[in-house]
């Protein structure tokens, strides 16, 4: 609702009993189970699924694979540790004509972008910060998730240019400019994510709570008498 990226999907669109949110790959199912068909959720093959235990019989009813994946949710609570870039390096806002920077950077750091519709709506949205030398993003930190009192932010680096403190900066100062917009910046990752959970604890992040996500596979086409199988 915040940024017009996603989508909501419901059982039925008055008085729905089942909602799912959609942004990115990333799901949220909440409501009752039992008032979705067999294929109801066939569209969110290939996603990350967040639900209560109730919805388990569904996903693994639905898809042909459902795998657990233990997250980790950080609140930004303490000072950052100083980053300081090398000379020649730019730590800045993004704009528009940033866009064709966040393109160059390829398709392995499309997810950056996908909650935001593409590369030219997150450089459009003022809630991305970067590290330039000479015209090219080396490093990015973005709002992945906006919410109403959190933006959940997210980070990468150029392959050939990590360890030189550049993610530390831009998530340093995009974590500043979300305080100054009266929200808390938060970090979620997967537990086994060694260099995420040492960049946000960096950053100032402290472990807040642990969750589990479900990663689907190809989704089950529904056989006779509504049974899914295999597709």
């Amino acid at each position: 609702m915040t940024t017009g990226s996603g989508r909501w999907w419901a059982d039925r669109p008055v008085d729905p009993r089942a909602v799912a949110v959609s942004s990115g790959d990333h799901v949220l199912l909440r409501g009752e189970p039992g008032a979705l068909a067999p294929d109801a959720l066939a569209r969110f093959a290939g996603s990350y699924v967040e639900a209560p235990a109730r919805f388990l019989p569904v996903l693994g009813n639905g898809f042909q694979r459902v795998d657990p994946w233990e997250r980790m949710v950080y609140v930004h609570q303490a000072s950052a540790m100083t980053a300081r870039p090398a000379p020649g390096i730019t730590v800045r806002r993004l704009t528009p004509k940033d866009a064709p920077a966040l393109v160059a950077l390829g398709p392995g750091a499309a997810w950056i972008h996908k909650t935001w519709g593409g590369p030219e709506r997150l450089a459009s949205s003022g809630l991305c910060w970067g590290a330039f030398h000479r015209g090219r993003a080396l490093s990015l930190a973005c709002t992945y998730f906006l919410g109403s009192r959190h933006e959940d932010v997210a980070a990468l680096a150029d392959p050939g240019h990590r360890r030189r403190h550049l993610a530390l900066a831009c998530v340093t100062a995009l974590c500043e400019d979300i305080a100054a917009r009266g929200r808390t910046p938060s970090w979620t990752c997967s537990r086994d994510n060694r260099p995420s959970r040492l960049l946000a604890w960096s950053a100032g992040f402290r472990l807040s709570r642990e969750y589990v996500h479900y990663a689907t596979g190809p989704a089950r086409r529904p056989g006779p008498g509504g049974r899914a199988e295999a597709a």
